[in-house]
């Protein structure tokens, strides 16, 4: 049995993330799709050109470390993104979709912010400086989505589903 590194735990984690990003692109354009506001369905639409830029870096993380990019199932992303086809389903066309969506959302950003705040904290331990300044951008723009779907949430979408 290979010994079980911090780099070991690196590649797993990355592949993790890898797979993650991937399911994210498949469930951005559904989640548009059942949004019932214009802003939401925006916000949605922009994060997934954001996030096929975020597999392309971690595509560039395979690279430096000399791995190919192969994604490993990851059931807590899997799991994050069937909430948000429950809430999809379950409140088509209603008023509190959007609030639901956005919700949904966020926990995927959550997850993804500590998956790449712990990559990036490895990858400066480990020497990989290319790979930090890669990680850290993709986690500063994923801290930017959840402060703007927040805001979303606060502005529109949880009134609207207030006032229903």
């Amino acid at each position: 049995m290979p010994e079980k590194t911090l780099e070991t735990l690196f590649h797993e984690t990355l592949r993790d993330i890898y797979y993650a990003e991937r399911q994210i692109l498949k469930a951005l354009p559904k989640m548009a799709r059942a949004a019932k506001s214009q802003n939401c369905k925006d916000a949605f639409e922009k994060h997934k050109e954001e996030t096929e830029t975020h597999v392309e870096r971690l595509q560039k993380v395979f690279e430096m470390i000399g791995k190919r990019a192969q994604g490993k199932t990851c059931e807590a992303m899997d799991g994050l993104i069937a909430e948000g086809e429950d809430v999809a389903e379950e409140f088509k066309g209603s008023p509190a979709v959007d609030a639901g969506l956005i919700a949904a959302a966020q926990a995927v950003e959550h997850y993804e912010i500590a998956r790449y705040g712990t990559l990036k904290t490895w990858a400066q331990q480990l020497g990989l400086n290319e790979a930090v300044s890669l990680l850290d951008a993709t986690l500063q723009e994923e801290g930017d989505t959840d402060k703007k779907l927040t805001k979303l949430a606060v502005e529109a979408a949880n009134q609207k589903a207030k006032a229903a």
